[in-house]
C-alpha cells in the first residue's frame, strides 16, 4: 500500500505518502504495480476483488483449472507442473474415469497428435480429437477446421462451438472447455467438479503437482519419458527418447532466438514478471525458435510468447505485446 502508519499524524490518520494525513480507509491498494482507490474493483481469474482499508477483499469462488500445451511439446498441467515431452504419436491429454476401468464410462477424452516440426527430433501438436459421452461424438480439429462424427442416437448435442478472437472454442455441457489457436497452442479448462477425477498428460487436477506424473497404470513416476510414453494412444508408436538441445544442433539460430525471445524478459511484460515467472517461458521460447528449422520459425516464436501472454492474462495481467512487426494479427479477419 501507499500508506504507512506514522507518529506525525493525529490518532486515526496515517501518512498518505505525500506528507499528508488521511483516514486509513482512504488508502489505496496496489495490484500488478498499479494503484487503485478505495472501492475500485478488479477481476482476478473468476473472482472479484474490492479495495478496502488498504487491502483487497476478494470473492472465493472456485475457478476453472487450466492445462496448457504449446509449441515444441511444452506442458503446464492443471496443478501448474511444467515439463517438456517430445513424442511422435497420439497422446491422451486428459480424460475422466481413470484407473482399471479405463475410459469405458468416461464422459470425455482429449487426444493430441504430435508431428515433427523440425529436423532435430522436435514435435508439435497439430491435430486434436475430442471424444464426448462414451465416444458418441468425436470432434476432430485440424487444418483450421473441425469435423464431427456422431455414433450414438442422442439428439441433444453436448457441446457448442464458437470463435473467440484467434481461438477456436469448444464448450461441453459436462464442464470442459477447449481453446485452440488452430496451430500449436491448446488450452483446456475444467470445472472444479473434476478435481482428482482425471488423468493424462495434463495431470490429475488434485491440487498437488508432485503426483502429476501418474502413468496410465496409475503409478507415480519421476521420469518424464516414462510418464509421457505411458499415455500413447497406440502401442505401435515408438517410444519418445531424449533429444539434443536444438540450439546446439542449430547454433546459427541461437543468437537470433535469444534476441527474439528477449521480449518476454523486457519491460513490455514488466507488469507480469512478479505474477508469472518468465524464466521457463523464455527458455521454452529459445528452444522452440531454434528447433523450428523447416519453415514456420516465426510461428514457433509467436506461439511461445503468446503462451506467456496467456499465462499473464490468467492472473489478470493483460499485455498488449503484438505490433505490426512482431507477431501481428489480422484483426479485421479475426473479428
Amino acid at each position: 500500500t501507499q500508506c504507512i502508519s506514522g507518529c506525525v499524524c493525529p490518532d486515526g490518520l496515517v501518512l498518505d505518502g505525500n506528507s499528508g494525513c488521511i483516514p486509513e480507509e482512504e488508502c489505496s491498494c496496489i495490484h500488478n504495480e498499479a494503484m487503485y482507490q478505495p472501492g475500485e474493483k478488479i477481476n482476478v481469474d473468476c473472482n472479484t476483488c474490492v479495495c478496502k482499508n488498504r487491502k483487497w477483499e476478494c470473492t472465493k469462488d472456485q475457478c476453472l483449472g487450466t492445462c496448457a500445451v504449446y509449441g515444441d511439446g511444452h506442458y503446464n498441467t492443471f496443478d501448474d507442473k511444467r515439463f517438456s515431452f517430445n513424442g511422435n504419436c497420439e497422446y491422451t491429454l486428459v480424460q475422466d474415469h481413470c484407473g482399471k476401468s479405463g475410459t469405458a464410462n468416461g464422459t470425455f477424452r482429449v487426444i493430441t497428435e504430435n508431428i515433427p516440426c523440425g529436423n532435430t527430433g522436435t514435435t508439435c501438436s497439430k491435430s486434436i480429437k475430442v471424444f464426448l459421452e462414451v465416444r458418441s461424438y468425436e470432434l476432430i480439429l485440424g487444418e483450421e477446421h473441425v469435423s464431427v462424427i456422431k455414433r450414438g442416437q442422442n439428439d441433444k448435442v453436448p457441446y457448442t462451438v464458437r470463435y473467440m478472437g484467434m481461438y477456436f472454442v469448444i464448450e461441453t455441457t459436462s464442464g470442459l472447455i477447449l481453446m485452440w489457436d488452430k496451430k500449436t497452442s491448446i488450452f483446456i479448462k475444467l470445472s472444479p467438479a473434476f478435481k482428482g477425477q482425471i488423468c493424462g498428460l495434463c495431470g490429475n487436477y488434485d491440487g498437488n503437482s508432485i503426483n502429476d506424473f501418474t502413468t496410465r497404470s496409475q503409478s507415480v513416476v519421476e521420469n518424464v519419458l516414462e510418464f509421457g510414453n505411458s499415455w500413447k494412444v497406440s502401442s505401435t508408436c515408438p517410444d519418445a527418447y531424449s533429444i539434443k538441445d536444438p540450439c546446439s544442433t542449430n547454433p546459427y539460430r541461437k543468437s537470433w532466438s535469444e534476441k527474439q525471445c528477449s521480449i518476454i524478459n523486457s519491460n513490455i511484460f514488466a507488469a507480469c514478471h512478479s505474477q508469472v515467472e518468465p524464466a521457463k517461458y523464455y527458455q521454452a521460447c529459445v528452444t522452440d525458435a531454434c528447433a523450428c528449422d523447416t519453415g514456420g520459425d516465426c510461428d514457433c516464436f509467436c506461439t511461445a510468447v503468446a503462451a506467456y501472454a496467456q499465462a499473464c492474462s490468467e492472473v489478470g495481467v493483460c499485455i498488449a505485446w503484438r505490433t505490426p512487426s512482431i507477431c501481428p494479427l489480422f484483426c479485421d479477419y479475426y473479428n
